[in-house]
């Protein structure tokens, strides 16, 4: 079942608009809403104790977010950041709960997407877990890479900048701009226009750079 703006609007769901840097929930909040993104781009974030951000996932037009904490009583471990100015859909948590009832295949189909978000959190865990910079940025790329269709060399344009990679793997951002150098070098990745252009082939051989 196809998740979209008529459906929601449909079952009571509310457009707000969200500027770019603008909060949709912080860390500590009850999750009250299901929110799908109509417009825009959305960071889910949160800090360690020095204060330094590590984004979780970003998720852009037709994308929901969020949506696992509404099966607990449990407080928002993660904020939500809109990254570009936004257009998002809520729908009241009862509302939606209820909407679920009486959806099965849409209860089927938040089963998975909520499964495909576990996997890629336990896929950046391990891939975090590297003591390798290229190894941390490299899984980075392939996981957003691997929804492109597109295999011809350099094809793919990474959709970030340096400091969310750097966020994404826990990285200091003088060691990322370092190591995306070294890709560079190693014809891992091209740049073009300050743009980071990752080789697309459909399998890559991880090989190890030396400090």
């Amino acid at each position: 079942m196809l998740i979209n703006e008529q459906f929601l609007s449909s079952v009571g769901a509310e457009t707000i608009e969200y500027n770019n840097g603008e909060y949709i929930f912080h860390e500590g909040n009850s999750p009250r809403f299901y929110y799908f993104i109509l417009e825009g781009e959305v960071k889910l974030n949160n800090f360690n104790q020095d204060g330094k951000e590590l984004i979780l996932n970003i998720f852009t037009q037709d994308q929901s977010f969020g949506e696992f904490c509404l099966f607990t009583e449990k407080l928002y471990t993660i904020g939500a950041v809109a990254i570009t100015n936004c257009r998002i859909m809520r729908l009241h948590k009862e509302c939606f709960m209820d909407t679920l009832k009486h959806n099965p295949q849409l209860y089927l189909d938040l089963c998975k997407n909520i499964s495909e978000c576990m996997d890629y959190q336990y896929t950046m865990l391990k891939n975090n877990s590297s003591l390798n910079p290229s190894e941390r940025i490299m899984g980075i790329m392939l996981h957003f890479k691997s929804f492109e269709e597109d295999q011809f060399p350099f094809s793919f344009k990474i959709p970030f900048t340096r400091q969310q990679l750097a966020s994404f793997t826990g990285l200091r951002i003088e060691t990322t701009i370092r190591t995306i150098k070294i890709m560079e070098k190693d014809k891992i990745v091209k740049m073009k226009d300050r743009k980071i252009y990752f080789y697309a082939i459909q399998f890559i051989i991880f090989f190890t750079i030396l400090y």
